[in-house]
Parts: C-alpha cells; structure tokens; sequence
C-alpha cells in the first residue's frame, strides 16, 4: 500500500498499481499524473462517493477496487475508460447501476453486498463478461439479455430476492461455477439433515488453520472429555455477514446436508447462537496442503499453481477419480458444490484429496427436474476444467501416455457440455 503523500511528492511515478486507503473523502487529482503507467487502482476502503470524469485520462487503467466506501451508485465514468476491464465496488451502498457504467471491455464486475434491486439490460451485452459477483443486492430479477453471455463461466447471485429460477442462465455455454443460495426460489422446503447442537463453552479455539469469505478455522480442544466426539476438532466460526457467495447459515445447512463422504471435511456438530454460528468437524492432519491457489487478475476464473509444481499422470488419475466421486456424491444429495477448485481440494504425498468450503454451495431440490439437470450439467464444466488443470500439470515424460489421453477425454467431455437434450429423460 502506497501513502497520499508518497503520491503528491512525486516518488510513485510511473507504478502500474496503486492503492491508496486513508480514509479520502474526494478522489486524489494527483493520480492523474500516473496516466502513461497505472493499470491497477486501488481506493478500496476509504469515504468516496463519487470519481472525476477526467478518470479516463488514465488511459492504460485496466482494473479499478473501490469496496467499502459510500458510492450509491456505480459511477458512469467507468464506461468511458477504454481499457477498463475488472470493476470491484464490493460494500457500498450502490441502488442504481445504469448501463453509461458498464465498459465495453468488461470481464470481471464485482457489486457483492449492495443494494441494488434491478439490472441494465447492457450487461447481457458485454461479451467478454467472465466473472460476475451479485450476490447480497435486493435483486428481484436478472435481465433477460443475459442468456447472450456465452463467456460467463462464474456467476453469484445467492442472497438476493430472486422468485424465479433464472432460466436464461441454466443454458450459458460455460458457465461452470454458480452460487443461487438464500433467494425465495431456492429456500430450503423440508426437514434436512442436521448434527447435534452444542454450545460454544463447549471448547476452546487455539491456532487459526485458514480464513475464508465466510469465516475463520481454528484447531480448538474440548473443554470436558467427550465420549461422542473425536479429541481432534477443527472449528469454522462464521463472520455472520452476507459474503461473496452468500449468506453462512446456506453454507451451514450444505455442509450438513451432504453428509459423510471419505473425501469431504466431515461435520459432527454446529452451535446455533445468537451472534454466534459455528461449525465443529474433524480436525484435518497436518500433512495435507493445498492442491492450488486461486485465480489472478489474468487467468480470472482458472486456478493457478506455484511455479515448477507437478503431478504424475499416477497422482491425476487417482485424484479426479476421487473428484468424480465427490462430484457423485454431491449431487446424489442434490447439491451444487459451486466452487469446486483445485485451491478448495487438500491433498497428501500419496494423492488422497480431501474437498471443503462450502461457502458458494447450494441445495437444488425444491427446483424443477429439468432445471436440477442443468445445475448439475452447469458443475460439470468446473469438474471438466479441475481436470484440465491437473493434466497441466503432468511431468513431461506422462503426457504421451494412454492415460493422459483417457483422462483428457473425460475433461473434456464435462467441459463440452453446453445443453439440456430436448429429449432428455429423467429417471
């Protein structure tokens, strides 16, 4: 992070991202003179409200944050800078979103946690639209024109108050990873599954093991002997806001619904609290790591992996085995993971994987039969490209053989999939 006054003495001349949080009030006309280099600007976290139209003086801008700050509205002058392509306004208290605000380049447009209760019809109309986060907005509705977004492989709409599955959405060529959780037309209808209620004086948090959108793990040891428990727990305290999928209790109640599976972080209990809602589950041995990282500015919807990792084709084939298995398991229980990655899948030295955050997932039961396939066809494509990604990274001397080419097949098949057969029968 840089300093206002870094800026104003002239020291950040010719930088390609800036951020600047000092609690502004007004746009700093000093980032003007960073226009012949700033690609990436960054005002998350300050007062603002609204931008300069001399914003498109900074011709090579590419990529724009401004979350949390005051903005009711998304300002139109974004529309005009012509290599504007990721606009994140996450927090705000943005109610209106006209169609001048949408640059024709878009690729990644980011209003989670707004208050937004219609969309422009332009928004269908951005081709290269990739990455579309909605979620926590007052949306009724979803713009017809979307159905023309053939390059939308990540869409979030959970949190809304959507009364209509969006059908214009079930049928986009590529989208792959989908978030509709906590909107009327997705409520849960029905008794789900559940695990045993305990309270939070029931154990101790200790060393923090991760931190998510949703919440924060911790290692946590049980204050009296347990007879129904494991000594071992982890548990995921929830931060009880709206987050970039959705809202907690959703990713709750998947968590519990899809129940046990050998390649899953198992759920033994919950504390259901006011002000508190956590999760208590098996405590993952230490040897297990991250499989992936999670996407960058440039590859947007697609995992990344630290440089010189690889697999064997050995290794690949016994994790997307366990993946499909997961991907069954899941959707027997009528459950879109939404965000099945590489970066949410742990893995040891022998291969064996173990799937987690649940945060973007959804249940799918209370739709149609019809819509229930498309959801499922829809998460296809995400197991088709974590296939994909592992056989990127296959040692060289694997990727001639027989089993690189059969495992590639099965990528892209899921990853082909692009409709429902008008014929299709339902079992």
């Amino acid at each position: 992070m840089q300093t206002l006054s870094q800026l104003i003495s002239g020291k950040l001349s010719g930088i390609k991202h800036l951020k600047l949080s000092e609690n502004l009030t007004s746009f700093p006309t000093e980032i003007l003179t960073l226009a012949d280099s700033l690609e990436i600007l960054d005002l998350s976290d300050n007062q603002l409200s609204e931008l300069p139209e001399t914003l498109t003086a900074l011709h090579k801008l590419r990529i724009i944050f401004a979350s949390n700050n005051l903005f009711e509205s998304l300002p139109e002058v974004l529309g005009q800078c012509p290599q504007l392509e990721m606009v994140g306004f996450k927090s705000n208290k943005i109610k209106q979103l006209s169609e001048k605000s949408l640059p024709t380049k878009l690729r990644w447009l980011i209003l989670t946690d707004n208050q937004l209760e219609t969309l422009p019809d332009a928004l269908g109309e951005r081709p290269w639209l990739q990455k579309l986060a909605l979620a926590g907005n007052r949306l009724i509705k979803l713009p017809k024109s979307l159905a023309q977004s053939h390059n939308l492989e990540l869409l979030r709409i959970s949190a809304n108050r959507l009364t209509e599955c969006p059908d214009q959405l079930l049928n986009l060529p590529k989208l792959a990873w989908f978030a509709f959780s906590g909107n009327p037309f997705s409520q849960v209808k029905g008794k789900q599954r559940s695990v045993p209620k305990i309270s939070s004086s029931s154990f101790t948090l200790q060393k923090q093991l991760g931190q998510g959108a949703s919440g924060i793990i911790s290692q946590a040891v049980w204050r009296h002997q347990q007879t129904h428990f494991p000594a071992e727990i982890a548990v995921k305290v929830f931060k009880g806001a709206v987050t970039s999928d959705g809202y907690p209790e959703d990713e709750l109640q998947a968590c519990l619904q899809v129940g046990a599976h050998p390649n899953l972080v198992q759920s033994l209990a919950q504390v259901n609290e006011e002000g508190y809602l956590a999760l208590i589950m098996d405590l993952i041995p230490p040897h297990y790591r991250n499989l992936g990282l999670p996407p960058c500015f440039k590859s947007c919807t697609r995992d990344t992996f630290p440089p010189g990792f690889t697999l064997s084709i050995k290794h690949i084939d016994k994790i997307v085995v366990q993946m499909e298995a997961v991907f069954a398991h899941l959707h027997a229980k009528q459950v879109s993971h939404g965000d099945l990655y590489a970066h949410n899948t742990l893995f040891d030295e022998q291969a064996n994987i173990i799937v987690g955050d649940f945060g973007a997932a959804t249940l799918y039961h209370m739709q149609t039969e019809k819509q229930q396939v498309q959801i499922k066809l829809i998460e296809s494509r995400a197991l088709g490209h974590f296939i994909d990604d592992l056989l990127g990274l296959c040692v060289k001397e694997d990727q001639s053989s027989i089993q690189f080419k059969r495992i590639a097949r099965r990528g892209l098949v899921k990853r082909a999939v692009v409709t429902v057969p008008s014929q299709l029968q339902y079992n």
